[in-house]
């Protein structure tokens, strides 16, 4: 069964569960993923906007969790699987909601673990992704001037999806789906200051599309966008898109003629 609901609005979540239980004796497991992301400084993204990014993402995961779990508990077994993000580990350029978001996920999931501790058979997991083929990045919100695109490596939804499910059998199992996200998070954390003066050129070039410039837009943080919602993104080939932001960087490097 399919029942379409605002992740953001409590009342909503409630709904959908209780449909879900008319429906369904037994929860086995729930697996939060929904997602919207906005580019752009912290101070040039609109209020609204940045909230809205909180909203589904953080305050959703909240909202969703608030809802399972005291049905997995009255059960004595089943499991939450929360989808965060390796930009919940790391700090990026332009993306400050979603960051904040995504370290909030991480927090959220590390502390219903410690809070459902005394059912041995209710379990929280927590993945997080790096780059993945999805829409989000073409639907974003965006006041940077360009749109995002998904870094190498890039994984498929569907390789994010059976990790999700691994996770039904094997809760505490590794939480990163790309090992390349260890090494960027080690180089996060022990060496911030080389971190830190590497990621801005590296995600503009490997995380960003820079070949067109776009207007302001609120993507779709505020309202869905349903012609844009598939499973697959169109950005095609992360390393193509790469030579392309190179070519288009060192053209209009200063003093460079057109």
């Amino acid at each position: 069964m399919v029942v379409p609901t605002d992740v953001g609005d409590d009342a909503a979540v409630a709904r959908c569960f209780a449909q879900v239980r008319e429906n369904h004796a037994v929860l086995d497991a729930v697996v939060h993923s929904a997602g919207v992301v906005a580019y752009g400084r912290t101070e040039d993204v609109p209020a609204q906007v940045f909230d809205g990014v909180l909203r589904t993402n953080l305050i959703g995961s909240v909202n969703v969790s608030r809802h399972a779990l005291p049905i997995l508990r009255a059960q004595e077994a089943g499991t939450l699987v929360l989808i965060g993000s390796l930009i919940g580990h790391i700090a990026v350029p332009s993306m400050s909601p979603y960051v904040l978001s995504k370290w909030g996920v991480r927090a959220l999931a590390r502390q219903l673990q410690v809070e459902n501790r005394d059912l041995r058979h209710v379990h929280i997991a927590y993945v997080s992704p790096g780059g993945v083929d999805t829409p989000i990045y073409e639907q974003a919100a965006t006041y940077d001037g360009f749109l995002g695109r998904p870094p190498p490596p890039v994984a498929g939804p569907d390789k994010v999806a059976r990790i999700a499910l691994n996770r039904l059998d094997h809760p505490r199992a590794r939480t990163q789906v790309n090992v390349s996200n260890d090494l960027i998070r080690f180089g996060f954390s022990a060496l911030p200051g080389v971190y830190d003066r590497l990621v801005g050129p590296l995600f503009r070039f490997a995380a960003m599309d820079v070949t067109k410039n776009v207007g302001a837009t609120t993507g779709n943080v505020l309202a869905t966008r349903e012609s844009g919602n598939r499973l697959r993104g169109g950005q095609g080939n992360p390393y193509a898109g790469i030579a392309r932001n190179l070519k288009a960087l060192a053209t209009s490097a200063p003093g460079r003629r057109s």
